[in-house]
């Protein structure tokens, strides 16, 4: 399974306007994420896959501990925090 945001996983980006698509490709192109834009006027803008490019799920819990290695890991994901964070 690939990582979002790499060639062989690109975010899909729905946008409204070239100006913003432009907006888009410039963050993207800065953090060095791929990215397929799609520009249509008449839906609403879908930018999910951006935002969760942009969380570090790393820095979005402190824990006192470390828990153990098979144990959930407190980020959420529903993996063992070997698998996950424990990285």
């Amino acid at each position: 399974m690939s990582k979002l945001g790499t060639k062989n996983k690109p975010a899909v980006v729905k946008v409204q306007t070239e100006e913003r698509a432009m907006e888009i490709m410039a963050l993207c192109n800065a953090k060095g994420w791929q990215v397929v834009v799609g520009i249509e006027p008449d839906e609403a803008e879908n930018i999910n896959d951006i935002k969760k490019l942009g969380m570090d799920k790393k820095k979005a819990f402190s824990f006192s501990s470390l828990p153990s290695r098979n144990a959930p890991c407190p980020c959420g994901s529903s993996k063992q925090y070997k698998r996950c964070c424990g990285n």
